[in-house]
């Protein structure tokens, strides 16, 4: 069985110190070494065929170098973009991002939790939480891990928390709306137990009262396409006037709106203008393309990562909040109100 290369071969190779092959070939050092001695170090390393001992380093440093990530839906557009700006950022500084989906249910959550626990993650960043369960952020505090809450906050301080400006998204949305002389908007809204929820719910009403429109808000059972087609069946089924314009709690339940008012015959933007949020992957290749909100989504998993990596290397948190600028992207789906 051949000798395995040690960091000694490729330091003698490259005629450096085993300290400086360290630094060069640790992506948190190697800016600490000199351009062409980092060349003449990598040269070695390829020549020889060396490979980094993680587990070693993670043993040197109490650190295995590894983040678990959680999310509630892995179908769910917004969430790959948000996992690559995590990524971008750890990997850059030799992380490895272990990705855990837990489609919404508590009980699965909690396990994944405890198993990338065992597996001696470094932190965690978690994108599922909510106001009415704290259980994993909770055992997260007991046993003393750091986390970054993504997107959605659980109603409770002593974390960090990093997402879109939900409310300023809303206003310019309702804003776009009432330019286009719609007086009647309907907010067909996400889960109750969302912080996102709350935030655009609450700034809907706000900014509808001031506009002087006439507006309601329905909750959706959940942010997905079939979610978005309920609430649209439950507006035709409640006999009650159709509004001109939809405000919806995410693009996948504005592209539900849209496919059930088309079902009953209901032309968008023709009949009922639709806004989504989040401006996910193919909004644009909706028909007719989705007016949204757009949330800097990878901005955000990157301002995450960079967080928890902060409260990692200080061994404390600072439960500060990230709120990242939202803007309006106008296409097809919003029209000026119909008449008459």
């Amino acid at each position: 069985m051949p000798r395995r290369v040690t960091i000694d071969d490729v330091a003698r190779l490259a005629e450096v110190h085993k300290a400086t092959v360290s630094r060069a070939l640790n992506a948190r050092t190697r800016d600490q070494v000199n351009a062409e001695t980092l060349k003449r170090v990598k040269r070695a390393a390829q020549q020889l065929g060396y490979v980094p001992n993680a587990m070693a380093r993670g043993l040197r440093t109490s650190r295995s170098m590894t983040i678990g990530v959680i999310i509630p839906d892995l179908m769910n557009p917004i969430f790959p973009p948000i996992i690559r700006g995590i990524e971008t950022v750890l990997q850059a500084q030799g992380y490895t991002v272990l990705v855990a989906n837990t489609d919404s249910h508590d009980d699965v959550e909690i396990s994944v939790f405890e198993s990338l626990l065992q597996r001696r993650v470094d932190g965690f960043i978690l994108a599922t939480g909510r106001l009415d369960d704290h259980t994993v952020v909770d055992e997260a505090k007991a046993a003393d891990v750091p986390v970054v809450l993504v997107n959605r906050g659980a109603g409770m301080g002593g974390y960090p928390l990093v997402s879109g400006d939900n409310a300023h998204g809303i206003d310019l949305a309702l804003d776009h709306l009432v330019e286009l002389g719609h007086r009647y908007v309907l907010h067909a809204a996400g889960p109750l137990n969302f912080s996102t929820t709350r935030a655009r719910a609450e700034a809907f009403e706000a900014a509808a009262t001031k506009a002087g429109v006439e507006h309601d808000t329905i909750y959706a059972s959940a942010l997905t396409i079939q979610a978005g087609v309920d609430v649209a069946d439950e507006i035709l089924r409640s006999g009650r006037k159709c509004p001109t314009a939809l405000v919806a709690g995410n693009d996948l339940v504005a592209l539900g709106l849209i496919r059930r008012l088309r079902a009953a015959g209901l032309n968008c933007p023709e009949d009922v203008s639709v806004v989504g949020f989040n401006d996910m992957p193919f909004a644009a290749d909706f028909w007719p393309p989705l007016t949204t909100v757009h949330m800097p989504l990878r901005e955000i998993g990157s301002e995450a990562a960079r967080l928890l990596l902060r409260g990692i290397d200080a061994g404390e948190q600072e439960a500060v909040t990230l709120t990242l600028p939202v803007s309006l992207v106008l296409r097809g789906s919003t029209g000026p109100a119909r008449t008459g």
